[in-house]
């Protein structure tokens, strides 16, 4: 699946590929995996994501990624590896790209998320359950961008992180209030969206 934004400023240097990793183990059991001592070494891809990883690179739109980031979570480190692997590309790990931290909901069903999305909705700074604030989500990943906006030029940057993080960052870029980060469409497992 493909979404585009509007082109960013003329000043931005660069173009980013935004990924949501593919269907994972977390989704297929239903349970929050946000935290790294449940999520680096387990939860990786379900075999339903492998099959979507796959036909994303044997059906690849996009432009052709010069660098990957990604999380550090099982999940997005094998989503990463499927994409540099087609493009013979080295991939490096960003700890500031990993999951939203959902606090005291981790390994609980994911029936959690929309009680945590409504709070969000009433203040992007809550910290509800220990869950990690939409504003803090969205200074880590902004900071991301700005600094690969510092490092390079005319790089198309893939990113590959988690739907609650690119749902936060993609509202911010859009200048929306974050507390409507759940007003856009949500993104679809191995989805990507342009920018630029």
């Amino acid at each position: 699946m493909s979404n585009t934004l509007p082109r960013p400023p003329a000043t931005w240097r660069n173009r980013y590929l935004l990924m949501r990793h593919g269907h994972s183990q977390a989704n297929q059991q239903g349970l929050i995996i946000s935290h790294p001592d449940s999520g680096l070494d387990a939860f990786g891809l379900s075999a339903l994501g492998q099959v979507q990883l796959d036909e994303v690179v044997a059906e690849w739109s996009w432009p052709a990624p010069t660098h990957i980031l990604h999380s550090d979570f099982l999940r997005t480190t094998e989503t990463a590896e499927w994409v540099a692997r087609h493009f013979g590309l080295a991939m490096a790990p960003e700890v500031r790209l990993r999951e939203r931290d959902f606090g005291s909901l981790e390994r609980q069903a994911d029936s959690h998320y929309p009680t945590v999305w409504a709070l969000d909705a009433e203040d992007p700074q809550h910290d509800e359950y220990g869950v990690e604030s939409v504003a803090s989500v969205a200074a880590r990943l902004q900071a991301v961008i700005a600094e690969l906006e510092e490092a390079h030029r005319d790089a198309t940057i893939l990113l590959v992180s988690h739907g609650d993080p690119l749902q936060i960052l993609l509202t911010a870029l859009e200048g929306r209030a974050l507390c409507r980060h759940r007003d856009r469409p949500a993104l679809t497992p191995a989805s990507i969206t342009t920018l630029g």
